[in-house]
């Protein structure tokens, strides 16, 4: 899904972050989720199967496997075209996980 598109669905998409813990330190999109991606298999029972998905990385590769993964295990999930990169590119806000500061991108 591009940025622009899972912006406007706000509460009905569950967004799942990816990314390793440094990455999620850094800056993250307000109201997602982070599992990181060698935990997800084992945290799948926090992830709401009646509710859309889409997970986020960096640029929409990890992310996009772990989409693939959820979709195999009976979840509707969909992949942030370009990730979190193309997500801060297009003006989209990232702040930090306490929300008080601005996020970046690594």
């Amino acid at each position: 899904m591009e940025p622009m598109e899972v912006s406007g669905q706000g509460e009905r998409l569950q967004l799942i972050d990816v990314r390793e813990p440094q990455e999620w330190q850094a800056g993250r999109i307000p109201g997602s989720r982070w599992i990181p991606m060698g935990e997800l298999p084992d945290r799948l029972n926090e992830i709401d199967q009646q509710q859309p998905v889409v997970t986020v990385c960096r640029s929409g590769s990890r992310s996009g496997e772990m989409a693939e993964f959820l979709g195999g295990h009976g979840y509707r999930a969909d992949n942030l075209d370009g990730g979190i990169q193309a997500w801060a590119e297009q003006g989209l806000p990232v702040r930090t996980p306490d929300g008080e500061q601005p996020g970046r991108v690594v």
